[in-house]
């Protein structure tokens, strides 16, 4: 029998990228999925795809009362959490003056995550087994780029969300880690680079491989690699992590 057999994991930002691919491979190894976004025609197509049971939460992470309902809605239908993989986040770069996205990014990945975890702490399977939350981080919160202060920034404040609540939550039995990804080939990761493209002038596959060329590996990582991480992280060789950041990277950060 899977490790995730019978248990509850809720995904957030499950439509696309790596966290659709980390609800599916949930899915396989037999848990129940709650698979939360804003648009539900994409949640549709994964919960299409999936082999265990799914529930579908439309919901805004920045909203705090949102999340909460979704979160309880979770537990009334398939049951108390165990696993929460806070995945929902948006990319881009920002600027001081009128344009600048930094509340929207930050209110995003930052806030919203801490949002999750509120929601999580809430509708919380009880003890006394292992409890997970996952927050996927970015290989940026492990070094500077110019022009995504807010991205870094609220990436690097997962790290330190992570940490505290590994502490907090450790009497518990509730395993915190952070996951930072270097490039993976999501739709995200192809607008980041069509970003540098046309600032650069560019072609999309030059700019490709200019990025690449900072990689030892010269490699992306596929949603799926990622998602793998997060199965092991919930299995019982992954019981001895917490307050982590892992960092399948391809060697673009050695720490």
């Amino acid at each position: 029998m899977s490790d995730l057999e019978g248990r509850v994991a809720l995904v957030t930002g499950a439509g696309t990228g790596i966290g659709r691919a980390i609800a599916l491979r949930l899915s396989r190894g037999g848990a129940k999925v709650a698979l939360l976004g804003r648009t539900r025609s994409t949640l549709e197509k994964v919960a299409a795809e999936a082999r265990a049971e799914t529930l579908i939460l439309c919901a805004d992470v920045r909203d705090a009362s949102d999340q909460m309902r979704a979160f309880e809605q979770a537990a009334h239908t398939l049951g108390p959490i165990h696993a929460l993989i806070a995945n929902a986040g948006i990319g881009g770069g920002n600027e001081a003056g009128p344009e600048d996205r930094w509340d929207e990014v930050v209110r995003t990945n930052l806030d919203g995550t801490y949002h999750s975890i509120r929601a999580f702490e809430a509708h919380q399977a009880p003890g006394p087994g292992l409890r997970h939350a996952i927050l996927i981080s970015s290989c940026l919160a492990r070094f500077g780029v110019p022009g995504y202060t807010a991205y870094c920034a609220s990436k690097a404040g997962l790290l330190g969300m992570t940490r505290a609540l590994a502490l907090e939550w450790a009497q518990r039995n509730v395993l915190v880690n952070s996951i930072c990804p270097g490039w993976v080939d999501t739709e995200m990761a192809r607008e980041g680079m069509q970003g540098i493209a046309d600032a650069t002038g560019e072609s999309f596959e030059e700019a490709k491989q200019g990025a690449l060329q900072a990689v030892p590996l010269a490699r992306m990582s596929e949603p799926e690699e990622i998602a793998g991480l997060v199965a092991f992280l919930l299995s019982s060789e992954g019981r001895g992590f917490t307050g982590q950041a892992l960092d399948p990277n391809n060697g673009a950060w050695m720490g």
